[in-house]
């Protein structure tokens, strides 16, 4: 079970990397058009993009030291925190933005804590 959460919070980090990607360094090209955004939309809404890139960002980070860090008990503190985290952005983001995003963001890392949590 440990290594199916292992795994699972992996995915989680992957999805938020190419988030941060896609809010961040590949948001004029293929960022704009995964949110369906005109050109001059995307101008207006990238300072914000970039600004929730960095968020994402920190999630990344915490998403790494939990899978990464050595001591296992800070590793899952670390995992737990980005885990529900991107749970709550999740939500968030469904409720105000798109609902797609509660599948892609809130029920894999809700899978991923229920795994650990039974690890």
């Amino acid at each position: 079970m440990l290594l199916a959460a292992q795994i699972a919070t992996g995915l989680v980090l992957l999805i938020h990397i190419y988030i941060v990607l896609l809010e961040t360094v590949l948001f004029d090209s293929r960022g704009k058009k995964v949110f369906g955004l005109t050109d001059e939309a995307a101008a207006i809404l990238k300072p914000a993009m970039s600004n929730q890139g960095c968020y994402n960002g920190f999630l990344v980070l915490a998403l790494a030291l939990g899978l990464f860090y050595p001591d296992p008990v800070t590793a899952s503190a670390f995992k737990t925190f980005g885990l529900v985290c991107v749970a709550i952005a999740g939500v968030w983001g469904a409720v105000t933005v798109k609902r797609s995003i509660l599948f892609i963001q809130t029920v894999p890392a809700v899978v991923a804590l229920g795994l650990g949590y039974l690890a």
